[in-house]
């Protein structure tokens, strides 16, 4: 699916402690020798960056749900052409932190993941290798996404049940897509958490 590289995404809720394993992770392949690009969505490229803080920023209610999806569809695809697909190609690791499995929950709630799954065929067309989930409380979650005290806050400003909700989804994929999904226990110490995650990786390594 991703030709001579090798594509990891990180998912989770917020809060979760992803972005931190995503960097974790990409030093300890490095200082093994590996060629690593850790990236992000929304972003991951200049345009997608410019997108992040139209989706990220402002009042919960800023955008309709199809205009959020054409938003984020957008923002990956050009995170995709710029970034993830030419690094894949120099048979690089591309560690995401967070892809179309966030759309799949956030921008697919309330009952539009077919909608998101159609844009995703259409625009997109790839998955990654293995997906590292790590699973949080949603509670415990938001505090930690609260405290960050940053303007990337919309979603955070849904509340609780926006993080439940994301949580049992997120957990729902991971059985929808076994192959792809390895789901790691978050609410540990974080070099805990650290070794669990590279041990997942090892068998595609």
């Amino acid at each position: 699916m991703s030709g001579k590289g090798l594509f990891v995404s990180f998912e989770g809720i917020d809060g979760s402690g992803k972005s931190t394993q995503a960097r974790l992770l990409a030093e300890a392949l490095r200082a093994e020798g590996r060629d690593v690009l850790l990236t992000r969505e929304p972003g991951g490229s200049p345009g997608a960056e410019e997108i992040r803080a139209l989706v990220l920023q402002g009042d919960p209610d800023r955008w309709s749900a199809e205009t959020e999806l054409l938003l984020f569809t957008a923002a990956r695809r050009d995170h995709l052409e710029r970034t993830i697909r030419p690094a894949l190609a120099e048979g690089r690791v591309v560690i995401c932190d967070r892809f179309a499995d966030s759309s799949r929950m956030y921008q697919g709630r309330d009952g539009r993941r077919a909608q998101v799954d159609a844009l995703h065929d259409l625009m997109i067309g790839i998955e990654p290798d293995v997906t590292l989930l790590i699973d949080m409380d949603p509670e415990a979650g938001l505090s930690r996404a609260k405290a960050r005290a940053t303007a990337e806050e919309r979603f955070e400003d849904f509340g609780l049940p926006l993080q439940q909700a994301m949580r049992a989804g997120f957990l729902a994929l991971s059985r929808e897509f076994p192959a792809r999904f390895r789901v790691i226990e978050g609410n540990r110490a974080m070099d805990t958490v650290a070794a669990d995650v590279r041990a997942a990786l090892e068998p595609v390594l």
